[in-house]
């Protein structure tokens, strides 16, 4: 089955309300993180909606920090993963960042390291925990 995914630059409060629902079920219900974790820096990042046939499936954003620019929060619903749509985010998440961001880096999950490694992001220093869950830092 054809699946039109889209993956766009937040710029409404409904599409950002999407982007916090996703987050909360892949987040917060499926991976425990606490929620005073999940709900930090919003309104100093840039976010992204994914859609899979018009419906809010995944979401993204980036924000800069005093080390750089920092991709955050790439979360896909179950039932959407697995058909190209964190890697429509990964790729609009890239594009979408400044000229002068020459630092990039993420925290991912060990789950996800494959993915970012696609896009030429590199693993960075040692293993280690954030909410609950083993991440490396990668820098592209």
């Amino acid at each position: 089955m054809n699946q039109s995914i889209e993956v766009k630059r937040v710029s409404t409060k409904e599409e950002l309300e999407h982007v916090f629902a996703i987050r909360r079920i892949v987040f917060v219900d499926e991976q425990n993180c606490p929620p005073e974790l999940e709900w930090e820096f919003e309104d100093e990042s840039v976010h992204f909606i994914g859609t899979v046939n018009a419906e809010p499936a995944g979401a993204a954003r980036w924000r800069k920090t005093d080390k750089g620019y920092k991709l955050e929060r790439f979360a896909v619903l179950k039932e959407y993963r697995g058909i190209g749509l964190g890697q429509a985010l990964v790729g609009a998440v890239i594009y979408d960042l400044p000229q002068d961001a020459t630092y990039v880096y993420l925290h991912a999950q060990l789950a996800a390291m494959s993915l970012y490694a696609k896009f030429g992001f590199k693993k960075a220093g040692e293993q280690f925990e954030e909410a609950g869950i083993q991440h490396f830092k990668m820098v592209l």
